[in-house]
This record gives C-alpha cells, sequence and structure tokens, in this order.
C-alpha cells in the first residue's frame, strides 16, 4: 500500500523552535538538494543510455540477427510493453518502499537487462530481455518526480526537472562518438556491456549517497525551512531535547516517517482512485500531451541513426559525428524550458501560463520535423532535425505538472499514471515507424507521423488541460 507523500494539514508537524534573530539571520542555507540533483541526472542519463543504445547497435544488429525494418520496429517498442505495463505497480511499489531503495534496485536490475542484450544470438533472447529492462526501468520517473517534490520547493522544481532530465539527452549527445567508434572497433555487444557495466557502478554510488531531506547530515535548517516553506516534503518533526547548533540538525530531529526509506505507513490506496483520477482534465490532458511529446523523442532514441544510415547515407563516424547536435539542442531546450518557466512563475505569472507556454511553444515548432523531408542538404537536415528536438526538449515539463496537480499521498500513483498514458508513444511510435519504412521504403511519411501527433499534443494543452490546480479526490 502506498505511504501518504503529501501530508495533510493534520499530519503537518509542529514548526521547530526559532533561533536568536542574529543567529538565525546569519546562518546561510545548504544546497544539498543540487547534490541530490546530480545524482539524478546521472541516473537518468545512464537509464536513457540503457533504453537506446539498441538504437545505435541496430544498423550492425539487424544484418547479424536477420532483423527487418518492421521487426526492428518490434524490438524497439516491446521494451515499452512492460514499462508501460509496470507503470502504476512501479508506482505503488514507490509509495510502499520510498525513493532509496526504488531506485537502487530498479537500477541494478536495468543494468543486468542491458548487459544480457549483448549476449543474445537470436530473437527470442532479445526479446525477453527488452522485456525485462522495461519492468527494471519502470519506476525511475516516478521516484525522480518524488525526490525532487521532496528536495525543492515548488518555484525551483520545474528547473529541478528540466537538470534531471536533461541526461535523457546529454548522454547520448556527448557519448554518441564514442559509442559509434566503440562499435566500429568492436562490434554491437561491446556497447551492451560498456553501458551496463556503468550502471551497475552508479547504483552503488547511488546506495551511498542518496539520504532524505531529514536524514541527510549535510543539509542545515536553513535549507530544510527554505524546501518546507516552498512546500517541499520533508515532514520533519522535533523530538524533545533536539536543538539547532549553527543551523545545522542535531540529535534525532527527524521523527517523522513519513518518507523513510524503512517500512512506510499505508494510505489506504485503493484501485478505483485510478479511475477517480483519470476523470479529471488535469491528469487526461497532460498525458495526451506527453505521449506527442514523447513521440518526437522517441523517433530519436530509436530509428534516428537508421534514418541518417539508411534515408541519408551517412557514414558511421559521420552519423556519430551529427548525432550530437539534435541531441545538445534538445539538452538546451530542456533547460531553457524549465528555467523559463521557474522565471514566469517567480514574477507573479499564474501557474497556467508559467507551465504551459512552454510546453505548447515547444510542441508547436516539434512540428517542424516534417521540413526534413523537402531539403536535399544534410546540413539542413541536421537543423531541422536540431530546431525539433530542441523544442521538444522545451516541452519536457510534464514532470513538473503532475507534483503540482498529484492530490496529497498519491504522487507515486498519479506519476505512474501519467508514465503510462506518456509512454504509449513508446510502444506506438517504433512500431508505427518501421511499418511505414517497411511498406513505403522510406521516412518520409514517418516524420509526417511525427509531425501531427506533436500537434496533437499542443491543441490538448491548449484546450484540455484547463487550470494547474492540485486535484482533490472526493472522500
Amino acid at each position: 500500500m502506498p505511504q501518504p507523500i503529501h501530508p495533510t494539514q493534520s499530519d503537518l508537524p509542529e514548526s521547530p523552535p526559532l533561533q536568536s534573530g542574529a543567529a538565525a539571520t546569519s546562518v546561510r542555507r545548504t544546497k544539498v538538494r543540487y547534490r541530490i540533483l546530480g545524482l539524478l541526472a546521472v541516473g537518468t542519463m545512464i537509464n536513457y543510455l540503457d533504453r537506446t543504445v539498441l538504437g545505435i547497435a541496430a544498423p550492425q544488429l539487424t544484418k547479424e540477427l536477420g532483423i527487418n525494418a518492421a521487426l526492428m520496429g518490434l524490438m524497439f517498442s516491446v521494451f515499452s510493453w512492460s514499462y508501460v505495463a509496470s507503470q502504476i505497480p512501479g508506482g505503488l511499489f514507490l509509495d510502499r518502499f520510498g525513493s532509496k531503495v526504488t531506485y537502487f534496485l530498479s537500477m541494478k536490475f536495468w543494468s543486468l537487462c542491458t548487459l544480457a542484450q549483448g549476449l543474445v544470438h537470436g530473437i527470442a533472447p532479445l526479446f525477453a530481455f527488452r522485456l525485462g529492462l522495461g519492468v527494471a526501468e519502470s519506476p525511475c520517473f516516478p521516484t525522480n518526480s518524488r525526490v525532487v517534490a521532496t528536495w525543492f520547493p515548488q518555484n525551483e522544481r520545474a528547473m529541478a526537472t528540466g537538470t534531471y532530465t536533461v541526461g535523457e539527452y546529454i548522454g547520448l549527445a556527448f557519448f554518441s562518438p564514442f559509442l559509434f567508434a566503440l562499435m566500429g572497433a568492436f562490434g554491437w555487444r561491446s556497447l551492451f556491456y560498456v553501458v551496463g557495466g556503468v550502471g551497475l557502478v552508479f547504483g552503488v554510488i547511488w546506495w551511498f549517497s542518496y539520504r532524505e531531506p531529514r536524514d541527510h547530515p549535510a543539509a542545515n535548517a536553513a535549507e530544510l525551512d527554505y524546501i518546507e516553506a516552498g512546500g517541499g516534503l520533508t515532514h520533519r518533526k522535533q523530538k524533545a531535547g533536539a536543538v539547532h547548533t549553527g543551523g545545522v540538525h542535531t540529535g534525532d530531529s527527524h521523527a517523522s516517517e513519513a518518507t523513510s526509506n524503512t517500512k512506510p505507513k499505508s494510505s489506504g490506496f485503493e484501485w478505483r482512485t485510478i479511475g477517480q483520477l483519470l476523470k479529471h482534465r488535469q491528469l487526461t490532458g497532460i498525458c495526451l500531451g506527453q505521449f506527442a511529446g514523447n513521440s518526437t523523442l522517441v523517433f530519436f532514441l530509436t530509428w534516428f541513426p537508421t534514418y541518417l544510415a539508411t534515408e541519408r547515407h551517412m557514414a558511421w563516424l559521420k552519423i556519430g559525428f551529427f548525432a550530437i547536435m539534435p541531441f545538445i539542442a534538445a539538452s538546451i531546450g530542456v533547460m531553457f524550458g524549465g528555467t523559463f518557466s521557474d522565471w514566469l512563475l517567480r514574477r507573479g505569472v499564474s501557474a497556467n501560463v508559467a507551465r504551459k507556454l512552454p510546453i505548447i511553444a515547444g510542441l508547436l515548432l516539434a512540428s517542424t520535423i516534417i521540413l526534413a523531408n523537402y531539403v536535399e542538404s544534410n546540413v539542413t537536415v541536421i537543423v531541422i532535425l536540431s530546431v525539433a528536438f530542441f523544442a521538444q526538449g522545451m516541452a519536457a515539463l510534464g514532470w513538473t505538472l503532475v507534483s503540482d496537480i498529484a492530490p496529497d499521498g498519491l504522487l507515486g500513483v498519479t506519476g505512474g499514471i501519467f508514465n503510462f498514458a506518456a509512454n504509449l508513444a513508446g510502444i506506438i511510435t517504433p512500431l508505427a515507424v518501421g511499418l511505414i519504412v517497411a511498406w513505403t521504403g522510406s521516412f518520409v511519411g514517418a516524420l509526417v507521423f511525427i509531425g501531427v501527433i506533436a500537434l496533437i499534443g499542443a491543441l490538448s494543452y491548449i484546450f484540455v488541460v484547463g487550470d494547474i490546480k492540485r486535484i482533490v479526490l472526493a472522500e
């Protein structure tokens, strides 16, 4: 059963005793939350390398295993079958066991599934390990959202979401040349060994580095007060005799177990709650919009190297070089969208405008990917694709809205529903692109498909989502 991660009014802890004015004002708050954000960014980068390394290996792998375009689309898609199916169970597991345990186990198992893909010699085992990878990675983004909601005040959450989301793009942007060179020197199997091994190592780093705010020895009272004042879920309580010394917590001053990594209390979740959540336009609208944005993302994470190799007839080293540009553009788009959204919010612009404007603009601009069908120059094509991917990065703020609208105690489940709907793109888009390419022999129709879906997403945010406010479920 999921634990509550948003306190009700009756659950709010009593305010800690105030320090004297001189002492309180002289203490500078620590910035431990940025260290935690760095962990999320690296973990997300590894997550996306693991799920997308198949796209880089695909041109060699398809020849060795005898896989055509339609079947390769199925292999890209199968990851999302289990990933999507595991979203709600993954969210429940997160609410039950907390962020530290969930992320550690998730990373260990997905890294093992990645390593195993390098050992396959047939279609069936590759299919099985892609299914396993999807199950193992399913709690990652609900955990990311929960950690941000725990460690960051509301006016920093879009920035935080943008920062870890940039990991989706940075890994492929800066490691693509290395990965293509590695494949050229040692074959496609080496990609899975290296990327899977990195994930196993980072899982250990996460385990020894992550703490909840109230448990982190380096986070002082000033930082925790700042997080709580902005709606962060620190759930601090003071025990008798616990004091603040120099702004740093001393003694056993973290008695609440609401976000503990030990066994937490239950919130009384019932499956009918999912139906109640889906009746609210805020959630259904952002789910449709994120599906649209993810369709552009999935194209770049799966078919993009094959598009450059077959449609644009680029050599491997040239693909490795050109592949950098759209991913760098997407990284900049993510940071720009999050920073711009928070900037608007801090200046008094409503959450409706501050959160939705970057997403709507990004989805509209992402639809320009269709223009790549009508130019001959490879350089111009890369420019168009870079603009489209930059725009998709701007639109990657959906998880911030999840934090803003999730009902009290149901952030994990709300995030699971959101990720379930959003990642249907991971099922539909690779299959659709593979079938279009198999039937037509080109990527022209595939790029039209991606562009139209982006337009539908923009319309969803304009006409469906409505006001950005926390959902309150009936008792």
